[in-house]
């Protein structure tokens, strides 16, 4: 797994998008807001400055890791290479199940579906796709680049190898995965 679609540029988005980057992962943003992007890449050049500030990443790490994010406004072209998909967009249940069809007729089907939903079910978010078994919660917390906890959350459908495989790529994010029901 290398290559990382975060879908919604907003505070956690972009928080996922900054840790799948500064992990050497490579990162596609997308959002419909040429603003939103552009706020999202601003927010990451900070919080990195912050970082190097407190002397726990480099000069070099934060090149790096800016290097390793895209932007892009399409949902279907952001992640038609993708190896898992993030949805970060607004707890909006109506607009998390259009992005939900939408990527999954845009993805490879081995492709796993992530939402970072606090509050949506995600059975019920599964259900909008034809691959139940890859669609599972990846609910980070805020400030993402900062706190540790993940939680993972399965779907009535979610697979073990989902699971596991989320909670393996937690973990490879220095992130403290917490599997939930």
């Amino acid at each position: 797994m290398k290559n990382i679609s975060v879908i919604g540029a907003g505070t956690m988005g972009n928080g996922i998008a900054h840790v799948f980057a500064q992990h050497d992962f490579k990162v596609t943003l997308i959002d419909i807001s040429a603003e939103a992007l552009n706020k999202a890449l601003a927010s990451i050049n900070k919080n990195l400055d912050r970082m190097i500030a407190r002397a726990t990443v480099t000069d070099k790490d934060k090149t790096r890791t800016i290097g390793n994010i895209a932007t892009l406004s399409s949902i279907a072209d952001g992640v038609k290479n993708a190896d898992l998909v993030v949805e970060a967009a607004t707890e909006n249940t109506d607009l998390k199940l259009k992005i939900f069809r939408e990527i999954d007729a845009a993805c490879n089907p081995s492709v796993i579906l992530a939402s970072n939903t606090s509050s949506i079910s995600i059975t019920k978010i599964a259900a909008a796709t034809k691959r139940a078994d890859k669609v599972i919660g990846m609910h980070f917390m805020n400030p993402v680049p900062v706190m540790k906890l993940v939680e993972v959350i399965r779907g009535y459908s979610t697979s073990d190898e989902t699971t596991q495989t989320i909670l393996d790529l937690s973990k490879k994010l220095d992130k403290i995965p917490v599997e939930v029901n």
